[in-house]
């Protein structure tokens, strides 16, 4: 029986494609321990636990940004850290730690090469954060899910998908996500989405330009956040709703979506070969907008500053792109091809290369 522990969390980031790999090695080893490395605060203390897994909790301990008294204390608190997670190594017999980043990642991996257990490394983004920097240094299985991410001994293996979305069969599951949100089945749709908690650029513009749109003969399905002021519209075929909790039948539906680039949207919508129009918002290290480089340069995607998306680019821009069929069909084949829906067990290989002690020839 192998033990993993698996570290990572703070954001559905991490935390989704850490499930996905959890579920995916149970499915292939029923006898093995999974155990999942996280913070009290972070999205973990409650998606893992809701999903079977036992959270082993460590303190929270970000990286100092500048100079201060916390900067002065993190190196003790620091080593303190890497010497509780060696400690749960030992107690739980732990053989491979696998890290998908974030604020306890770093240490897990510094504390497995102390104990000289296996490290694998899952990079979500295009741009690396700082603790898969520091890991990839550490170990030569390295997972990435786009093509231009830059990390030592980096492989492809895509995004560990949620199961939902791996196993969507588009075309077979349009006819229910039409009668679902009570679609039209004559018409193309755009889905809107700017994550659950909406995106106010997104929001804004494509409610001021519906018209514009609908004109082009689509209908929009707009999923808004649940924080958007936006509820209702005297529009027929715009269809608002604050939150989705089947977007697996939204992207069956769609034909084109707008969106966000975070990696998971990036990933299922290249995965599932729906073409969008990616407006990333520029937080973090700019990654979102790295995320979408590699569709857009296939012919997937277009991408569109966020100060830049109005109601003029809609016009001047998206609705002769909704009037082109035949384009948009093209960005669908070129996204589909770019896109790796077996993420999930291209990573699992990858964490049994690590414990084998094995390089895949493909490398």
């Amino acid at each position: 029986m192998t033990s993993y522990l698996l570290a990572g969390g703070g954001t559905a980031g991490h935390v989704n494609p850490l499930l996905a790999v959890a579920d995916r090695i149970m499915d292939r080893e029923p006898d093995a321990k999974v155990l999942v490395l996280g913070t009290a605060e972070g999205l973990e203390s409650r998606l893992v636990p809701a999903r079977g897994y036992e959270l082993l909790v460590v303190a929270r301990l970000p990286f100092p940004r500048r100079p201060n008294a916390a900067a002065l204390r993190f190196p003790g608190r620091f080593r303190q850290l890497i010497a509780t997670i060696q400690a749960l190594i030992r107690d739980h017999g732990i053989d491979i730690v696998v890290g998908f980043g974030g604020y306890v990642s770093a240490p897990a991996y510094l504390a497995a090469r102390r104990e000289g257990i296996a490290i694998a490394i899952h990079e979500a983004n295009a741009k690396p954060g700082i603790a898969n920097r520091l890991g990839a240094r550490l170990t030569r299985y390295v997972g990435v899910a786009f093509r231009s991410a830059r990390l030592p001994h980096a492989r492809l293996v895509g995004m560990p998908l949620r199961r939902e979305i791996e196993s969507l069969d588009r075309a077979a599951a349009r006819r229910v996500a039409i009668d679902y949100f009570a679609l039209d089945p004559r018409k193309l749709t755009l889905l809107v989405t700017g994550g659950s908690q909406g995106a106010k650029r997104i929001n804004d513009t494509v409610y001021a330009a519906a018209a514009s749109i609908l004109g082009a003969g689509w209908q929009i399905l707009h999923v808004t956040g649940e924080r958007s002021e936006l509820t209702s519209t005297e529009l027929a075929d715009y269809h608002l709703m604050p939150y989705c909790d089947r977007m697996d039948l939204a992207i069956a539906a769609a034909d084109l979506a707008v969106a966000r680039a975070g990696a998971a949207t990036v990933s299922e919508f290249s995965a599932l070969g729906l073409p969008a129009v990616y407006v990333p918002l520029s937080i973090g290290n700019g990654e979102q907008r790295l995320n979408a480089q590699d569709v857009v340069q296939a012919g997937g995607a277009l991408i569109v500053d966020n100060a830049a998306f109005t109601p003029e680019w809609v016009a001047r821009d998206l609705v002769p792109l909704l009037q082109d069929r035949a384009l948009i069909a093209d960005m669908a084949a070129r996204a589909r091809a770019i896109g790796v829906l077996d993420g999930a067990d291209r990573m699992v290989e990858l964490v049994t290369d690590a414990i084998r002690g094995t390089v895949n020839s493909s490398q």
